[in-house]
């Protein structure tokens, strides 16, 4: 570990696994004192994540320190494919990175990471991949003297945190009343909901875990999602994130047996849902599990103004169902003079696999609209 102080605050570079796992109080304190911060910043979720996908010897973490207690920090590592980067933790199976800057010095502890990370990245471009509008590193982004990019990333789509009546009432009357029809077979079948307690979450997301694989079995599924790297991951994080509130594990229960459980995050601005499983049986009973568990997600925000009822990274056709707005993560682009090379090398590939994309949709509405007319 290496420091620079700079008036009353101390840049640290930390690239030891033990002295990481090591701040995981401090990292609860800052994450607690920046209200940008999702839990995806949690230490839980990015000291497990790097257990499970991370690679010795690439562990490079920014910290600013006020007197020996953490303002900032930034959660980083390296990788060399296909740019030699500087990359968050927590990777594709997080919905948002950022970086976390305690509210009460946030402009002297963005200068002092923006300086660290500008040390950092001499040989290599920072790429911040999913960045939620307002989020904590975009005060770096406004403070760096070097070459940088913003371009549009993963689209998500939010609803308000209203309680289901409310978000019925957004609906077309026709929609709306089909919705209710839904909720109320559910209470006819005698479907229950139970928050799980704090010794038994480990069981619940295995239990999570194997209902979601239920769900998919001979369907096209998240391939991360059924692989041991994630289970170990998701089981070994979210007891610590619903201790510290950070989350929360409901499970659904039809005939005294388990037939769903969710995986909803939250934070004092975002209640998200992250993960469920579904057994079959529910869909051979005819019932909506996608208002299911809307419906408890909506329970979870408890109506708070302050938050939005978040459905997070995906345009699947389910979710506009029920209106919700899209918001477009960003990918914040930072290199020195001597790397804007690799910065628009990035530019460059992001653009190209944005073309591909766009060529790959309209050949597959074509395929459809093709295959309509066969049919018809």
């Amino acid at each position: 570990m290496t420091s620079v102080t700079s008036c009353s605050l101390t840049t640290e570079l930390c690239t030891d696994e033990s002295e990481f796992a090591g701040l995981a109080e401090a990292w609860a304190r800052l994450h607690r004192r920046c209200r940008t911060a999702t839990p995806f910043q949690s230490h839980a979720w990015l000291h497990s994540w790097w257990l499970s996908y991370g690679t010795r010897g690439r562990l490079r973490v920014v910290l600013v320190r006020r007197d020996g207690e953490l303002v900032a920090a930034a959660p980083l590592m390296r990788v060399r494919l296909p740019l030699p980067a500087l990359v968050p933790l927590g990777g594709a199976i997080s919905d948002f990175t950022d970086v976390l800057l305690d509210d009460a010095f946030a402009d002297q502890a963005a200068d002092a990471l923006a300086e660290g990370l500008s040390r950092l990245a001499r040989g290599a471009l920072i790429d911040f991949r999913e960045v939620r509008t307002g989020a904590a590193v975009e005060r770096i982004y406004e403070r760096w003297r070097g070459p940088r990019l913003r371009l549009a990333d993963s689209l998500c789509l939010e609803l308000p945190a209203a309680s289901m009546e409310e978000l019925l009432g957004r609906l077309p009357a026709p929609r709306a009343q089909r919705a209710r029809a839904k909720i109320r077979k559910m209470d006819a079948l005698g479907v229950q909901r139970r928050v799980v307690g704090h010794d038994e979450v480990d069981a619940s997301v295995r239990t999570l875990l194997h209902l979601h694989q239920l769900q998919w079995q001979g369907r096209k599924v998240t391939s991360e999602h059924l692989r041991s790297r994630f289970s170990e991951h998701l089981i070994r994080s979210v007891g610590l994130m619903v201790r510290s509130g950070d989350a929360v594990v409901t499970e659904f229960r039809l005939d005294d047996a388990v037939v769903a459980a969710d995986l909803t995050l939250l934070s004092p601005h975002l209640v998200g849902g992250y993960l469920y499983g579904a057994h079959p049986r529910l869909r051979e009973r005819k019932v909506d599990v996608a208002t299911m568990l809307l419906n408890s997600c909506a329970e979870h925000a408890e109506g708070d103004r302050s938050r939005v009822l978040s459905l997070l990274r995906g345009n699947e056709p389910y979710k506009h169902h029920w209106r919700p707005e899209p918001v477009t993560n960003h990918r914040l682009l930072l290199a020195r003079r001597r790397t804007a090379s690799l910065l628009r090398a990035a530019a460059w590939d992001a653009e190209a696999r944005s073309r591909g994309k766009e060529f790959l949709r309209k050949r597959r509405e074509r395929k459809e609209r093709r295959e309509r007319r066969e049919q018809s």
